[in-house]
């Protein structure tokens, strides 16, 4: 315990951030063991039942998927750009964890404005599941971060470290979208799935989720704080089922997906 408190803040004096730890973390793992199992979030190719190539009626209805994707990552933009007022602070620190929370969220709003293409739509349930998720963190990693405002930098400086890896994972999780807008061609009016080449799309079939994985723990190595980390973790647990079901639904749907592209780390898993 204390070589960990090496690389971390002391825990916060707020019960709010040390149960959203915990519940959090909770949460985003089960969720992710649900995409094992098969239960979804129904977005993307798992908007549609399994048995049907129609969307499914929700009970809640759906969006489009471009104004469900707005929904999810326009709140959490909103809140990371208003803490530059609600919350000054010339703290470096403090200045690249909004700058960086800012940035990933406006990149992935300017990527369903102009990069994504789309079919099927987005229950209502699951938008807000984890439109809820990404405002709730945004919020909570930077009030978390307001606590070590004044106090004593942890003994490992990872801030550094952690702007390196946003970038790697901005520009990763970016350039493989790119890739898989090109492979969404039209096919009799209707948009087909392909299966994913070029870049890592020849190891894992969601490289995407992985660079996103490494921009949430970017986000930990910059901030350096508890709650961070857990939703760097809970992030990583819901990714891991997300990418397990997406492999498992190319390789129902394609007889030549080829057997030694993994889900999610190269020649791993």
């Amino acid at each position: 315990m204390e070589m960990a408190m090496s690389f971390v803040y002391p825990p916060p004096p707020s019960i709010l951030l040390n149960t959203m730890s915990i519940l959090g973390l909770a949460a985003l793992a089960q969720i992710g063991w649900s995409e094992v199992r098969g239960n979804h979030l129904k977005y993307s190719k798992f908007a549609a039942s399994s048995s049907s190539p129609q969307p499914k009626k929700h009970r809640f209805g759906s969006f489009s998927s471009r104004t469900g994707m707005l929904l999810l990552y326009t709140p959490a933009f909103l809140a990371a750009a208003a803490s530059f007022f609600i919350l000054p602070s010339d703290d470096l620190r403090f200045l690249l964890l909004k700058s960086a929370l800012a940035l990933h969220f406006l990149k992935r709003i300017f990527e369903v404005l102009c990069i994504h293409k789309y079919s099927g739509g987005m229950a209502v349930d699951s938008a807000f599941v984890i439109t809820s998720s990404y405002f709730s963190s945004t919020v909570l990693m930077l009030y978390s971060q307001s606590f070590t405002l004044g106090q004593t930098e942890p003994p490992f400086d990872l801030k550094l470290l952690g702007v390196v890896m946003f970038v790697v994972g901005i520009v990763g999780n970016l350039y493989h979208h790119v890739l898989l807008a090109k492979l969404r061609n039209e096919e009799g009016g209707k948009k087909v799935y392909k299966i994913p080449k070029g870049g890592l799309f020849n190891t894992v079939i969601c490289p995407h989720y992985l660079f996103e994985i490494i921009v949430f723990w970017s986000f930990f190595l910059i901030s350096q704080t508890i709650y961070s980390f857990s939703f760097a973790m809970g992030t990583t647990f819901y990714l891991i089922g997300r990418s397990y079901a997406t492999r498992s639904w190319y390789l129902s749907k394609f007889d030549d997906f080829p057997k030694h592209v993994k889900a999610l780390i190269p020649f791993v898993f």
